[in-house]
């Protein structure tokens, strides 16, 4: 049997930096990952769809996690999904002997395979690597739901440790919690509008956009919750509720990379076929973070 990790808190999903020639920056990587551990997150989730992973050879990907692992002493989970099953046992085999403490896997996508064939997908990992696994709903990239028996159903595996969130169905989500409650497996919010209202469901962390952004904001409301002072994490979470909007005016990580470009943490650029942020969110962008830093000055006064 793994180890156990821990993931209850915020866990950032990374950005994968690039220079002027396309290749990754891995100087501007190591300065994510040590800016992220300073400021206190509990995790980090490089080579995920935040990461631009569909850009990325199987070899880059494994570099990144190797990188990140390498740079940070706080747990790594490695986005290591794919359609195809032996790719996806692949990849999670070569991020496991990275240095990844846990993997973060996307169903597969395109293929939209049938309840049986996704649990199977899964339990072939699960049975085959010997790390903490998450499980990843995000129908909106993958064409279809896992639905709430596979999930449920995966919880016994001893190497699968939680399920990330990103339907928008908090429905599911509370269900999901409440089935589970007897067995070591963590439910996370895979959006940053609905983490708060998915901790008060039975959620206890998020894999989070907004938090290579504002990591100590998105802690503070996280952490809040979880220690049921509800009333102040909903004062964060109406505090970044405009950031939490601006991240996905545009495909994620699009807005990320221009905010963090702003903030003067990394580029901008993208892979192709992803682009730059058009000239209108940009300002409007500006504007969001201007009064995030305002709202810094005025607490830094009040103290």
């Amino acid at each position: 049997m793994t180890d156990t990790i821990d993931l209850d808190g915020v866990f950032p999903a990374m950005v994968t930096p690039f220079s002027s020639d396309d290749s990754i920056d891995f100087d501007e990587l190591r300065a994510e990952a040590q800016r992220l551990e300073r400021a206190g997150v509990d995790g980090l989730v490089p080579v995920g769809t935040t990461g631009e992973s569909a850009t990325l050879s199987h070899d880059e990907h494994v570099s990144v996690v190797e990188t990140v692992a390498e740079t940070v002493s706080i747990p790594v989970i490695a986005g290591a999904g794919s359609n195809a099953t032996h790719e996806a046992l692949d990849l999670a085999e070569r991020t496991r002997e990275a240095g990844a403490d846990a993997l973060l896997l996307i169903s597969p996508y395109y293929n939209k395979p049938e309840p049986a064939g996704m649990e199977e997908h899964y339990r072939t990992i699960a049975d085959a690597v010997d790390l903490p696994q998450i499980v990843y709903n995000v129908p909106g990239r993958t064409g279809r739901t896992i639905d709430i028996d596979t999930a449920a159903a995966l919880a016994d595996h001893e190497n699968i440790a939680g399920y990330k969130s990103a339907s928008g169905d908090l429905g599911r989500v509370s269900e999901l919690a409440e089935r589970t409650r007897e067995v070591e497996f963590t439910v996370l919010s895979g959006e940053d509008a609905l983490t708060l209202p998915m901790l008060a469901a039975g959620g206890r962390g998020t894999i989070s956009v907004a938090a290579n952004v504002e990591p100590e904001r998105v802690g503070e409301m996280v952490h809040a919750a979880l220690d049921g002072e509800f009333e102040r994490a909903r004062e964060y979470h109406h505090e970044l509720g405009p950031l939490f909007r601006a991240l996905f005016w545009e495909t994620n990580p699009i807005p990320l990379k221009e905010a963090l470009s702003i903030r003067g943490h990394v580029s901008p650029r993208m892979r192709a076929p992803l682009s730059r942020l058009s000239a209108e969110h940009r300002e409007a962008l500006e504007s969001v973070l201007d009064d995030l830093e305002d709202a810094d000055r005025v607490l830094e006064a009040e103290r």
